[in-house]
């Protein structure tokens, strides 16, 4: 058996849980989370423990994978509801900053125009140090779309080698190169 998928998904008192055939639906006090399991992978809730048990049909090697897959995610949907997720980022560089106006993201990241994203339904931007070194919070109850939206926001000018200007995690190390002028010149 999948040592992950063995393991019951224990249900804290405020968060309800309802499965309906391979759907299954947490909420709880940060918000609700819905997700579609492989039917293959069975679902059962024990009301007398308050726990979640999760069952494959075979031992194939496929099943075995869907097994612990499907354990951590039910059980990171219970973490989101009740605790929640939040990344932090940084933004470095001179004149690079970030804002929330309404329901979009706003970087200047020394182009032209500044970067405008559109902020997903269930995610929630904190702006904390708006200018350099910029801090911004991600978070929300669902790991996948922090982790995606972070991404995508990192991605609009990651940090560069040089002098680490750009969009970081909060404690990623950048490696730094040394620049032209530490190199030797020929003779």
């Amino acid at each position: 058996m999948s040592r992950i998928g063995k393991q019951p998904v224990k249900i804290p008192k405020d968060v309800k849980i309802t499965i309906n055939s391979n759907a299954v639906n947490v909420e709880g006090p940060k918000g609700k989370l819905n997700k579609v399991f492989h039917p293959d992978i069975t679902v059962e809730f024990d009301q007398q423990d308050n726990n979640v048990f999760v069952k494959r049909c075979s031992d194939e090697k496929h099943h075995k994978a869907l097994h612990g897959l499907t354990r951590a995610l039910i059980a990171n949907m219970v973490m989101g509801v009740t605790k929640g997720y939040s990344k932090n980022l940084e933004i470095v560089g001179l004149g690079y900053n970030a804002k929330v106006q309404g329901n979009e993201l706003i970087l200047s990241l020394g182009y032209t125009h500044p970067a405008k994203l559109e902020i997903p339904k269930g995610i929630k931007i904190d702006v904390t140090n708006p200018t350099n070194p910029g801090r911004l919070t991600v978070s929300g109850p669902d790991k996948q779309m922090v982790g995606q939206f972070s991404a995508v926001i990192r991605g609009k000018k990651p940090p560069e080698p040089y002098k680490g200007m750009g969009i970081k995690y909060e404690g990623e190390i950048i490696r730094r190169k040394a620049g032209k002028s530490a190199t030797s010149g020929a003779t």
